[in-house]
């Protein structure tokens, strides 16, 4: 706790500083009516400071004292200027705006600028004006906060949590019921066991906005339970700028501490392997079984590299390097602008932890009989690049270009050290290890127009993008070694057949292809006043879509050429003698055995065609209605064999119609209600259809997909009451309930050993929940500075959900339980702090989620849940002078451990009867870090 004392006082000492401030106050009122103007937008210019006329056209505004620039907007009013206020230490300043209409400028002035859309304000108007529900978060709050990318920033947003770090859960819905968007085009999945997009992959850094739509409308897309996330990046600036970030972390029990590391190739500090690990050039396409001890086959075995054991080293700071360059310039009569961004980082992460599985439970004991106890250790290595090239060009004030490009690419070295006992079998003492590469890589690219008429009356969108991903586990070594002492000698544990978890090596590569359009057309029907955010409007458009995706793997295992001439002492040997390249032969020693399993490999294509028409439409002067229709034709397509080497050859066509309707009435200017209804589907993803198994060695965890399974209906409704105090503020309540035909799941299979994780097509299931949001500021609460200067922003989720399962489950498991992944309750909570005058930030956040489901049970394995975790995060910025910026905090401050308990004794809850299965500990993480701006 030494460094958070640190970081508290140097907040006592600046706010120990603070002066006494003034008030500046007015009224802003219709000059030509004297009618006042209610929701005017009061700006103090240069500052994060400002306020909204309440009803009577009044406002106030907390300030330091000194001199200032006031500015004030109201819609189809001329923007009105004050230059020179000065406002005195605790003094008030009154400063009255008579506004003139515009009116009769509409026609004769052509307004050529940038709209800001990365700014709180910008954010909280779009959720405002949107036509559905929506939650968002802007880039300015994003850099508030200590977060390094999107899955950390999500979190924050209502009804949203992040599962494994990476992959998001939105009102209980797992991440395969949450479709993302990326600058308007689908994003692919880089991940082979799970429908999702790593959200670790997007550094905070290139982030404009984050929208999460939780309900239908005919221009989103048709697949989503949860709700679609759209994420921007930033492509738009105003003025040309560069950035240069440099920053060092100090993670507690990890940071100058001894450190495994694998071998490594000499690209690995860029993310990706040179092919190091690759298999060998030599060994042919399949390992004959039927030549096992014949010479070839030795020569075949010697051909790998023998880097079967880790390197010892020191873990040094964790390293983070940004550059960032903003760019306005003209070409021709043409205004461009780019944002480029280069962002580099390498981390280094020691997780300790406990793996346990048990016999059934006894209840005569009370307990369940241990099979397995380890205590683990994760060294994981962490190289990240991340490049952003996005360009503007506005043409005119009626036409604009845009191009986007993305690329990231992030490579992890792991190293599983594990020591315990196995009471299943002879060797009853273990050390067991694991050393495992993965580099993902993901590139986007979209070319987008828009084009609006004279008048502003039609506005046409166009798209056309590119995107590719690759993940790519090259030689993933894993062996045991065990004693029936704890003191040894240790045998290196092998099997007469490949077998996953002893002296194995697997290789994997998927590679998937997607190629996008679309294209909307909006017109307005209101021609007296085409800008009204009231203005009835018809939209129609189309999105296709062709995905390919391919997948390779190869597992080979080593074991005895020959079990009657083997020598033994081989077992008893350091595993990088054991198997040098002499040990590999056709007598005494080791051969090497591929597992030929068909299944491993497989091909999928999809083709989405999709089309809409809706529109919006006033049927009073205080309620509109919003909807339409979407159909959408999606066919499915996975090639692959089966154990019997029989093709397997799916084609599953699907035509859905999909109709939504949202009405909102308003209350006050600043008061809202949302209602509406939607169907979505839910489609199987390739992994869910394919039965490639993967099988994971540190959850000691096999997962197949399912190719019967079929696409899900859901049927959505919500509501939601919101408030907007002023422009930044925002009060909210909301409800939805959803209920799903045949929902996908993740389930344990009744397969034998009970470690198989499956999909199945469950009954039904409904999901019910409340949202609340609240984003505060305390600056009319209190004469204190300190108050003045600080939002709150509170976020809580409540949900329910209940699923029917089938006699036919692929679990066996007849009965009721709550949806996987389902959280009962969700909560964020921070606040805020922020001194223009003495250029000050700090923020503390606070998050937690409920208990939920990691893996449903079955007849022959209890469910296993994920436990709630306090997790608060201190962050401290302090510019000094116009270039300079420091920036210190600490996440994770409790520390507190990542639990998963399974259900021992099956009664659908966790006591104290039920027991770990695996428990981890990462440390509290520290981070300094300074950013030069020229």
């Amino acid at each position: 706790m030494k460094s958070l004392f640190t970081l508290l006082t140097i907040l006592m000492v600046s706010i120990s500083a603070f002066a006494q401030q003034g008030k500046l106050i007015g009224k802003v009122t219709d000059r030509a009516t004297g009618e006042p103007l209610i929701g005017a937008v009061v700006v103090v210019k240069g500052t994060s400071k400002g306020a909204a006329t309440d009803l009577d056209g009044n406002y106030e505004i907390a300030l330091e004292p000194g001199t200032y620039s006031l500015a004030v907007n109201s819609l189809s009013f001329k923007p009105y200027e004050k230059t020179g206020v000065v406002v005195a230490g605790g003094k008030t300043a009154t400063i009255n705006a008579l506004m003139e209409s515009n009116a009769a400028l509409i026609e004769a002035v052509e307004v050529v600028g940038t709209r800001q859309t990365n700014t709180e304000m910008a954010v909280m108007q779009q959720m405002r004006q949107s036509e559905v529900v929506v939650s968002g978060m802007s880039g300015e709050q994003i850099a508030k906060s200590q977060d390094r990318d999107a899955a950390a920033t999500v979190r924050r947003i209502p009804g949203v949590t992040v599962m494994n770090d990476r992959y998001v859960v939105i009102r209980g819905m797992g991440q395969r019921y949450n479709t993302v968007m990326l600058n308007d085009a689908l994003t692919p999945s880089v991940e082979t066991d799970s429908r999702a997009f790593s959200f670790d992959l997007l550094p905070t850094s290139v982030i404009d906005r984050i929208l999460v739509y939780k309900n239908g409308s005919p221009e989103l897309p048709g697949e989503f339970g949860g709700g679609v996330i759209k994420i921007y990046t930033k492509n738009v600036v105003n003025e040309n700028s560069t950035t240069l970030g440099v920053s060092g972390s100090y993670r507690v029990g990890t940071t100058f501490n001894n450190f495994l590391v694998d071998h490594k190739s000499s690209t690995d500090m860029l993310g990706y392997d040179n092919g190091y690990r690759a298999i060998p050039g030599g060994v042919p396409a399949n390992i004959d079984r039927n030549l096992r001890g014949t010479d070839a086959i030795a020569q075949t075995g010697r051909l790998f590299s023998n880097t079967w054991a880790p390197n010892s080293t020191s873990a040094m700071p964790d390293l983070r390097l940004s550059l960032g360059l903003n760019r306005q310039f003209y070409f021709g009569a043409a205004q461009v602008s780019s944002v480029s961004s280069v962002s580099y980082s390498n981390t280094n992460t020691l997780t300790k932890g406990t793996f346990n599985t048990y016999d059934d439970f006894n209840e005569e004991l009370g307990y369940s009989e241990s099979q397995l106890s380890f205590r683990d250790k994760v060294y994981t290595n962490n190289a990240r690049l991340g490049l952003v090239s996005n360009w503007s060009a506005r043409l005119n004030s009626n036409n604009k270009i845009e191009f986007r490009n993305f690329f990231n690419q992030l490579g992890v070295s792991e190293v599983l050290e594990r020591e315990g006992t196995d009471n299943t079998g002879p060797h009853r003492f273990q050390r067991n290890y694991a050393l495992r590469y993965e580099s993902r890589s993901i590139y986007s690219g979209q070319l987008q127009g828009t084009h609006e008429s004279e008048d502003d009356k039609t506005t046409v969108t166009w798209t056309g993008g590119y995107s590719y991903t690759n993940r790519n586990e090259p030689d993933y070594r894993r062996y045991r070694t065990g004693s029936s002492s704890p003191d040894g000698p240790f045998a290196i544990m092998y099997q007469p057949i490949p077998s996953p978890s002893d002296l194995g090596r697997f290789y994997s590569n998927l590679n998937e292809h997607v190629v996008m359009a679309n294209g909307q057309i909006e017109h307005k029907f209101n021609a007296a006043d085409s800008t009204s955010e009231n203005a009835p409007l018809i939209r129609a458009g189309f999105y296709v879509e062709r995905k390919n995706r391919d997948y390779d793997a190869r597992f080979f295992s080593f074991a005895p050429s020959n079990t009657g001439s083997f020598n033994q002492s081989l077992e008893f040997q350091p595993i990088n003698q054991a198997l040098a390249p002499n040990n590999i032969n056709n007598t005494t020693g080791w051969t090497i055995l591929e597992d030929q399993n068909p299944l491993y490999n497989y091909k999928a294509q999809n083709t989405l065609l999709a089309g809409f028409i809706g529109g919006v439409t006033p049927l009073t002067e205080k309620l509109s209605a919003s909807g339409g229709v979407r159909v959408e034709y999606n066919n499915q397509q996975l090639q692959a064999l089966s154990l019997t080497y029989q093709q397997i050859d799916q084609n599953t066509p699907k035509l859905s119609v999909l109709p939504s309707a949202n009405f909102t009435y308003e209350l006050t200017p600043r008061a809202m209600l949302r209602a509406g209804a939607s169907m979505s589907v839910n489609r199987p993803e390739f992994r869910e259809l394919a039965p490639s198994p993967y099988y994971d060695f540190v959850y000691q965890l096999e997962v197949m997909g399912q190719p019967n399974l079929v696409t899900a209906t859901i049927y959505n409704a919500d509501m939601r009451y919101e408030f907007y105090p002023n422009p930044t503020e925002l009060i909210s309540i909301g409800a939805f309930y959803k209920y799903f035909n045949k929902p996908i799941e993740t389930v344990f299979a009744n397969t034998s050993g009970a470690n198989t994780i499956t999909f199945e097509n469950s009954q039904n299931a409904y999901s019910v929940g409340l949202e609340a949001e609240v984003r505060k500021s305390l600056l009319n609460l209190s004469e204190s500075a300190l108050i003045q200067n600080t939002t709150l922003v509170l976020n809580a989720a409540l949900n329910k959900s209940q699923v029917q399962l089938t006699e036919t489950s692929a679990a066996y498991q007849p009965g009721k339980r709550q949806m996987v992944g389902q959280s009962p309750y969700v909560v964020n909570a921070g606040i805020y702090y922020q001194d223009d005058a003495r250029q000050l930030q700090v923020n503390l956040l606070y998050n937690i989620i409920g208990q939920r489901i990691f893996a449903a049970g079955s007849n022959l394995r209890e469910t296993i849940y994920e436990m709630p975790r306090n997790q608060i995060d201190l962050t401290i910025t302090k510019a000094l002078g116009e270039h300079f910026e420091l920036k210190a905090g600490i996440s994770d401050l409790l520390n507190q451990k990542l639990r998963l308990i399974q259900d021992s004794d099956a009664d659908n809850k966790i006591t104290s009867v039920d027991e770990p299965f695996r428990e981890s500990q990462r440390g509290q993480y520290s981070t300094v870090g300074v950013t030069y701006k020229f």
